[in-house]
This record gives C-alpha cells, sequence and structure tokens, in this order.
C-alpha cells in the first residue's frame, strides 16, 4: 500500500487552491458583505441562498445543512471521495506534485476517481485522434451534412470510435490502464472473449462537467451492422458519470449562463453544437434522459434566483429575470417532454419558456434550412411552458362544438390542476376558458377534483423569501465604502441577535452568550485581533455556554493563540482538528458568520482571478477585510476596530469572570465565622475587584493599543 502523502505537500495544496474558483465552478456565488459570498448550497435543494463562502479564510459553511469545512472538504463532498482523493484531484488541477511518506515501486498513482478522469481524458484523444482517419469517412459527412466544418468539431470536441473490437482497449492498455479502470470509466464491456471496447464504428462527443474534465461520452450510430440497435448510446452511470446529474455543453455555456442568467436546453448533442453556432452560447442538453429535478438543480444555483428588496422576482421580466428556454419538438413525445417538465417546481417553471418551431425543426435542421438567425429568433420568441402545454391539450379538440369544448375542458383540466402554485391556477383557469368558450365555474369545478385527486400541494412561487444578511424588512443595508453600517449601538445589537437566533449549534439567546459567540467568532476570523495578554488570563470556567468552553478548550489543544505568520488556512484547520468532529461544524459556523464590523473602504474580493464580487453591495461585513491570497496567506493584520471590539467582547468575558470569583469568595467569606480565613478571603475580594476595575479601564479608556 502507498503511504501518506507527506504534510508539507498538503500545505502546498490548500495554499494555492482557489475556494471561490472550486465553490463558484458548481454555484453562481454573489458578493453579501465585504469578503463573503453567498449562493444556493449544492449539497441540497433550496430557493433561497444560505451558502456562505469566505475565500480569505478559506472556509465555507452552508446554514441549511449545516455542511461546511475547507477546500478539501468541498470537494470531498461534491466529488464523493476522501481526504486523500480530495488532495489528489486538487494536485492535479494545480499541477502540484505529491510525495509521499513511503517510496516503493508500487507507489500510489493516483485515486480511483483521478484515474478513471485520465482514462476518460486518454479516450477523447483516442477517439479525436480517429476524426480524420479513413475508416470515419461516414462521420466526417454526418457532421458535414450537419453544416458543421472541421474546426467546428475540433471545438466540440467530436470523434470516432473505430468498429474494431478492442481499438480503445489496446490503446488505453499501452497507456498504461487496467481493464479494471476502463470497466468502471464505462469505456469497455465484460464479454466471453474479454473485454471490448464500447463505443464502436460512432460518432463521439465528451460529456463534461463545468470545469472541463471528460466524466464520459455520447456516441451516434451510424453503420447499420451495429449491433447496438440505439441510434445514440451513452455512457452507462460509474463513480463519474450520472446520467440524471450532467448536461452536455456546461463546460463551454456556464460562463454565459451565469451572466446573462438564462439557460436553453435542447434535445441532442448536435442541436447543442448548432445554437453556440449560432450565437446561442446558453445551450445546454440532457444526456439520454429527460430535464429533470436534479438538472433543474444544477441550473438553480447557476442562474439563482430574482430579487428585488423582499420580492421575489419569479416569471417573465423585462431586465435581468432568471429563463430557461426548452427546444421541445412540436410532436408527440415533444409534448410528453413539456408535460414531465410540469413535476418541477413552481417557482422554476414559472420562470420556465418552450420554443418550437413553427415547422417542427429542431435547432441544428432549422440552422441548416433558414440559417443563424432562425435558430435566436426561435428562443428569443419563446413561449411560457404553461401557455405552450395548456394550448397544446387544448387544441386536440374542435371547441365549436359541445362535446369538443367538454373534451377540451377534460383533457386541459389535469395540466392547470398540476400548477401547484394557486396565485397560477386560477389565472390559467380563466385564460383556458376565454379559449374553450365555457363557464369559469365548469373549468374551477374540474380543476379543484383534478387536484384533490392528484393530492397537489400548494405553494407560492412569489412568496418573500429573506435571505441572510438582510433586515427583519427583507431590506440589505446600504453604506458608503469605509463606513461602518453598525456604528449605530441599535444596528449592532439587531446583527448580534441575528447571529444568535440564526446558528444551529446552541438554541439561546441572552447577552452572555452573544458575548461569547462574537468573541469565538473573531478569535477564529481574525486572532491577530486578540490581546495575548489578556486572552491568557481566560480560563474554561470563564465560559458559562458549555459549546463555547469545549471550544475554549479547543484552542488550547491547538497550541493557544496562532503565531502571526499562521497561515490562514492551516489556523482553522488545526483548530477543526483539535475541536473534532463534534465541534467541527460549529468551527465552520462561526468561521463564516458575519461581524458588526466595517469594511474600512477595502472591497475584500477572493483569490480567483474570476471573481467579480460588487464591493458596493453592502450588508454584514465579515471579519473586516480578506486577504489577496486566501488561505494560503498568514493571518491578517487586524483593523484597529477588529482590534477595539475584540478587546470589549474580551473584557466582558473576563469580567463575568472576576463576578463570578467575587461572588464565590463573598458567599464563602458570609459563612465563614470571623477570624484569619475571613480576613484573607476579604483581601482577595477587594484585589479581585481592582483588578476588575482596572481591566474595564484599559478597555473603555483607550488604554490598550
Amino acid at each position: 500500500m502507498p503511504g501518506l502523502i507527506v504534510k508539507e505537500d498538503i500545505e502546498k495544496v490548500r495554499a494555492v487552491a482557489d475556494l471561490y474558483d472550486i465553490v463558484s465552478a458548481d454555484v453562481t456565488l454573489k458578493a453579501s458583505g465585504t469578503g463573503t459570498y453567498m449562493g444556493l448550497c449544492p449539497f441540497h435543494d433550496e430557493k433561497t441562498p444560505s451558502f456562505s463562502v469566505r475565500p480569505a479564510l478559506g472556509s465555507w459553511h452552508c446554514f441549511g445543512c449545516g455542511l461546511g469545512g475547507d477546500v478539501f472538504k468541498y470537494v470531498e463532498q461534491s466529488e464523493s471521495v476522501g481526504f486523500a482523493d480530495a488532495v489528489e484531484i486538487l494536485a492535479d488541477k494545480y499541477h502540484i506534485e505529491l510525495h509521499y511518506d513511503s517510496q516503493r515501486p508500487d507507489q500510489r498513482q493516483g485515486s480511483k476517481r483521478s484515474r478513471l478522469l485520465e482514462a476518460n481524458e486518454a479516450a477523447q484523444r483516442f477517439f479525436v485522434s480517429q476524426i480524420m482517419s479513413k475508416e470515419a469517412l461516414a462521420a466526417r459527412k454526418l457532421l458535414a451534412g450537419r453544416n458543421f466544418s472541421q474546426a467546428d468539431c475540433e471545438r466540440f470536441g467530436c470523434g470516432y470510435a473505430p468498429q474494431g473490437w478492442d481499438n480503445l482497449v489496446r490503446h488505453l492498455a499501452g497507456k498504461g490502464f487496467t481493464q479494471q479502470e476502463m470497466l468502471d470509466a464505462g469505456l469497455a464491456r465484460q464479454g466471453q472473449r474479454g473485454v471490448y471496447d464500447y463505443f464502436r464504428g460512432r460518432v463521439t462527443w465528451p460529456i463534461r462537467d463545468a470545469t472541463g474534465r471528460t466524466l464520459g461520452f455520447g456516441a451516434r450510430k451510424l453503420f447499420d451492422d451495429d449491433t447496438i440497435q440505439a441510434k445514440y448510446i451513452n455512457t452507462p452511470d460509474t463513480t463519474l458519470y450520472h446520467k440524471n446529474q450532467v448536461l452536455y455543453g456546461l463546460d463551454i455555456a456556464k460562463a454565459n449562463i451565469v451572466k446573462k442568467r438564462q439557460v436553453v436546453v435542447v434535445e441532442g448533442y448536435t442541436d447543442v453544437m448548432a445554437c453556440h453556432l449560432a450565437g446561442v452560447d446558453t445551450a445546454v442538453a440532457t444526456c439520454g434522459t429527460a430535464f429533470g429535478n436534479e438538472h433543474a438543480k444544477i441550473v438553480r444555483r447557476l442562474i439563482s434566483d430574482d430579487k428585488l428588496g423582499a420580492l421575489q422576482l419569479i416569471g417573465p421580466g423585462k431586465n435581468q429575470t432568471s429563463r430557461v428556454v426548452f427546444t421541445f419538438d412540436g410532436d408527440a413525445a415533444g409534448q410528453k417532454a413539456a408535460l414531465h417538465a410540469f413535476g418541477l417546481d413552481g417557482a422554476f417553471l414559472s420562470q420556465t419558456f418552450v420554443a418550437v418551431a413553427d415547422n417542427n425543426l429542431d435547432p441544428c435542421d432549422l440552422r441548416i434550412e433558414r440559417g443563424d438567425a432562425a435558430v435566436r429568433t426561435l428562443v428569443e420568441h419563446a413561449r411560457p411552458l404553461y401557455d405552450f402545454v395548456i394550448d397544446t391539450a387544448i387544441d386536440q379538440f374542435d371547441t365549436q362544438y359541445t362535446t369538443g369544448q367538454m373534451g377540451a375542458v377534460k383533457a386541459v383540466a389535469p395540466v392547470i390542476a398540476q400548477i401547484r402554485d394557486r396565485s397560477l391556477v386560477d389565472l390559467y383557469a380563466r385564460k383556458a376558458v376565454r379559449r374553450v368558450g365555457v363557464d369559469l365555474d365548469i373549468m374551477i369545478n374540474e380543476v379543484n377534483a383534478a387536484r384533490r385527486r392528484m393530492n397537489v400541494r400548494d405553494e407560492d412561487a412569489y412568496a418573500p423569501r429573506r435571505g441572510r444578511g438582510e433586515g427583519m424588512n427583507g431590506e440589505r443595508s446600504r453604506v458608503g465604502r469605509g463606513e461602518n453600517p453598525y456604528a449605530d449601538p441599535a444596528r449592532r445589537r439587531e446583527l448580534e441577535h441575528h447571529d444568535a437566533v440564526t446558528q444551529g449549534y446552541y438554541r439561546i439567546d441572552d447577552a452572555v452568550f452573544i458575548c461569547e459567540q462574537q468573541f469565538m467568532g473573531v478569535l477564529i476570523q481574525v486572532p491577530r485581533a486578540i490581546n495575548a495578554d489578556m486572552f491568557a488570563q481566560l480560563v474554561p470556567g470563564n465560559f458559562m455556554t458549555p459549546v463555547f468552553r469545549s471550544l475554549f478548550q479547543a484552542v488550547e489543544a491547538a497550541g493557544g493563540l496562532p503565531a502571526d505568520d499562521t497561515p490562514q488556512g492551516l489556523w482553522l484547520h488545526n483548530l477543526s482538528k483539535a475541536a473534532g468532529p463534534m465541534l467541527e461544524g460549529v468551527v465552520n459556523e462561526l468561521a463564516v458568520m458575519p461581524l458588526p464590523l466595517p469594511s474600512n473602504g477595502r472591497d475584500g474580493a477572493g483569490q480567483g482571478s474570476g471573481q467579480s464580487g460588487q464591493s458596493g453591495q453592502s450588508g454584514a461585513v465579515v471579519g473586516g477585510d480578506s486577504q489577496e491570497n486566501g488561505a494560503g496567506a498568514a493571518l491578517k493584520k487586524p483593523t484597529a476596530a477588529e482590534t477595539q471590539y475584540a478587546s470589549e467582547l474580551l473584557v466582558r468575558i473576563l469580567d463575568l469572570g472576576f463576578m463570578r470569583r467575587i461572588a464565590a469568595d463573598k458567599r464563602r467569606m458570609n459563612q465563614l465565622p470571623e477570624g484569619e480565613e475571613k480576613f484573607r478571603l476579604l483581601g482577595e475580594i477587594t484585589r479581585l475587584e481592582t483588578s476588575r476595575k482596572n481591566l474595564k479601564a484599559e478597555i473603555y479608556g483607550n488604554v490598550v493599543a
């Protein structure tokens, strides 16, 4: 067995791994206060962002599901791998050579997952190398017949899988891959005569994730003697590839989807190519399955939800509202696909549109017959999904006859009944009766009966949702750069109260808890703001809240306050390790908790070059600043405001400690008879009261630097 990855290499990876870049590959992150970014959690389904990322601290936490950690933990969760595999995945991404503590000939060559990714990349290079071969003439003719040039095919990675029995298997074996790795990657099948190629005699397309890693392949039939009758086949489900969690073209469309807040869902690989070449650069396609909830989660995290104050902007908007466009065929199969989409949630569907060409052409055929402009027009003139499905149902009947009217009612009522948003049911019922020509009561009765029969649950897609960092009225604070939005004591108390009632690790709200919580937040986020001499006076008994008393002991177990040159990420790692699994979630949550501190005019951008944080956006300021080098940078130098706030909190905690000791001594003194012991306790009480008075004078008298 290979040895462990050496610690120095792990810290190298931690120092260069860009948490913002890693997370934003899956989630659209928006600035929410200095140095903090919020988005929809990739690990549970939600409609209001509760997923917080602090690139400068190298920490993330979801206030919805409770998951959190550093960049390694994020990769572990998102890729479903262990710690060592997460380190290797990041090391490969950032081109860092790893060393192991046992340098043996059979040294580890990478995790299973990374080996499967390497196998897929090697297969993709092989398929691309075959596209210009003599045997691939049929593949080139098919692509050329769809108006794709050689350059177009290179851009989208089109390749050719040769007809032979084991061409790819032999090629990969020559590259050092085992037969088991080929089987696990879905590139080969086990037959009676041995392992053979899964893709043979077909045009291939690489199916990649948002970061461009090849997870699997799609392939189209070319020859009549193909033993697999299906026109299209895809990689079977593997460790890497799950058909309900991938979208073809996402790697090239992601940036534009985020920018335009629009995604166009088409039905085939050539449709994706045609759309992008025609200028519809947000096109993606499902791979061998219908668009479902898992796909919707991917899309939602990228386009996010719209907000204007507390108002949730849902449905067609004039400006920046999110938009999902399906290009279903107008035939029966397309209508069935549209009905299938009704299973998605109401907020998603109200932003969903359908684009159908007047002659039922798919985007690829439309581009061939009418050119690029026709494809762009098709998407621009898309109709709301609800309208499309309802009108399609009514169009099946001749409503000039009474029997046709009733048939239309019976057909359309179950469709309207499936709309879970009650506010839309009545509106669409009214629109339908105007087309059918019957009384509203008749339609409403049928719709309600269908809702009861199908047990449709009500939901309100338009309900106001309050995100983290907003006030009780749903408004974000608006302050200028460098101003402290919490200079007003009432605003500060409001945020402190908010932190107390929204945390998930200790449900209580009082002054002692808030003080200890805020202190621990400062200690974790800005440890250099803590006065070392005063910190040395703390003992576990100073903390009344059990979770914070335990956390203080974890800090001591981690070696106390870190040295000034300790990397930010290493400080959090050491603290989390010392805290153990019981307190790890508490550390993660405190690391992203907003603190009532000014931004001091710094933009708080994270380390990733792709970040476009809106520094003008206000909200709770976290830690007051962020480091350009993120988790790899040394602990940041605290601002004067951070130092003062930390000192005030520390004095309160120490003061409570003095108070408890004085109270205990007085109680004991009152129980003693006159004598030497009582006199000694009186002297101790006098000393404690003097120390207590001096401590408060130092801080509130601004004596402490």
